[in-house]
């Protein structure tokens, strides 16, 4: 399991059922209200780009997604 503390540029998640793989983020920490991390992910199934604000402290799941070096002829 993933919190929101633990993200980084290429970190894999899931989100809503979906496996996606962290673009960039932002941890924002108001003067007035809760820590939050604004994030941009890239879903691994369909390519699409999605912007999500996150609570801090929110877990995630880590996907069962398998990363193979290869080198073609």
């Amino acid at each position: 399991m993933y919190e929101t503390a633990d993200f980084k540029k290429g970190l894999r998640i899931m989100v809503e059922g979906n496996p996606y793989q962290i673009i960039d983020f932002q941890h924002v920490k108001p003067g007035k209200g809760n820590q939050f991390s604004r994030t941009k992910m890239r879903n691994l199934l369909t390519g699409s780009l999605l912007e999500r604000t996150f609570k801090s402290g929110e877990r995630f799941e880590v996907p069962n997604v398998e990363n193979k070096e290869m080198t073609f002829l």
